[in-house]
């Protein structure tokens, strides 16, 4: 009889465990019960995020708001997964995504720019001619721009260009494959000669790289080239980068309406006014796994209208009135066109 009770008694304690550990785990596929907001992925993104997860605490103390920077890649793969609430994404949304319930809305906007070293041995040239899309192409895809020399007409100059893009998946990479064509972030520096290609892993790493590479050639989010502030308050680009300028039009020369690159607000400015094409420019959207709920969809409504205010300041591009009610349309509804 004993026996049969202990028994009984084993059983009841299986149960309860097991029963303790799904409980356990179902409330770890969400971090909303804890007053916390996870929010991970694009590098791009994340300075705009930091500063409206710093304004939203100020109204909502209560409210933990964690941001991990690892890539869009990651961001995507994370938010699909339920381990964080909210991605960041700095590039379109795919298809498969879309299939495996990706759900988000549009937030903001900015660019990408291709970035040098300013002890480049050819930087005066290039800051008055400008490339053109071709040759970026052949610098980053078909690999045939091999020297600085090269590239400006200059055959005495024989230092090799050094290509870098990025080792982690990510938008910018990925945005910056698709200014130069119908190409991936796997395409950029594939035909490279490889003593001359290089991957690194995050948006501040590659600025750091070209900051130290004299021979260097990058892309980055102009949120991690322009951040040296002047006594004026302007933002210029950091010591030992510079964007490189796009020759729009072609014509071998830069332009006026083409020399945008000189600080934060030129920049802005341009991709604001389409003279920046897009891409690079590109909207950033926050992505979910289905909808956004709870606390979570709260926070997003509030970029969406008061979390705006902030956009300017902190060098991105805000989304024009009507891009803002659709989104929060989208939010409400927890469905959008693409989704249909």
């Amino acid at each position: 009889m004993k026996k049969k009770e202990t028994n009984h008694v084993m059983s009841i304690t299986v149960f309860l465990l097991v029963t303790l550990f799904f409980v356990a785990a179902l409330s770890g596929c969400t971090t909303q019960q804890k007053n916390t907001i996870k929010i991970e992925g694009a590098f791009a993104l994340t300075p705009m995020m930091e500063k409206w997860a710093a304004e939203y605490k100020k109204i909502h103390p209560e409210i933990n708001i964690d941001i991990n920077a690892n890539g869009a890649g990651a961001g995507m793969a994370n938010a699909l997964k339920k381990l964080c609430d909210i991605g960041m994404v700095s590039r379109e949304i795919h298809q498969s995504e879309i299939e495996q319930g990706a759900f988000w809305v549009s937030v903001v906007k900015d660019a990408v720019v291709a970035t040098i070293n300013t002890n480049n041995p050819v930087i005066d040239t290039i800051l008055s001619t400008g490339l053109t899309k071709q040759q970026f192409k052949d610098i980053y895809i078909t690999g045939t721009l091999k020297t600085w020399g090269q590239l400006i007409g200059k055959e005495d100059i024989t230092q090799n260009i050094i290509v870098y893009t990025r080792s982690d998946s990510c938008g910018a990479a990925e945005t910056w494959a698709q200014y130069l064509g119908d190409f991936k972030q796997n395409d950029l520096g594939a035909l490279v000669d490889l003593d001359r290609i290089s991957a690194v892993n995050g948006d501040n790493t590659l600025a750091a790289t070209i900051q130290r590479e004299q021979y260097g050639i990058g892309f980055n989010n102009i949120a991690f080239v322009y951040t040296k502030t002047l006594e004026d308050g302007s933002m210029i680009p950091a010591d030992g980068i510079l964007p490189v300028p796009i020759d729009l039009n072609e014509n071998g020369t830069l332009d006026e309406y083409e020399q945008v690159y000189a600080n934060r607000t030129s920049i802005v400015d341009a991709i604001n006014n389409n003279i920046y094409p897009s891409p690079p420019a590109r909207p950033l959207h926050l992505v979910t796994s289905r909808n956004f709920t709870g606390i979570v969809k709260d926070f997003v409504h509030w970029i969406l209208v008061e979390g705006q205010q902030y956009v300017l300041d902190a060098g991105y591009v805000p989304l024009s009135d009507s891009i803002i009610t659709t989104q929060l349309q989208y939010l409400e509804s927890a469905t959008r066109p693409e989704l249909q």
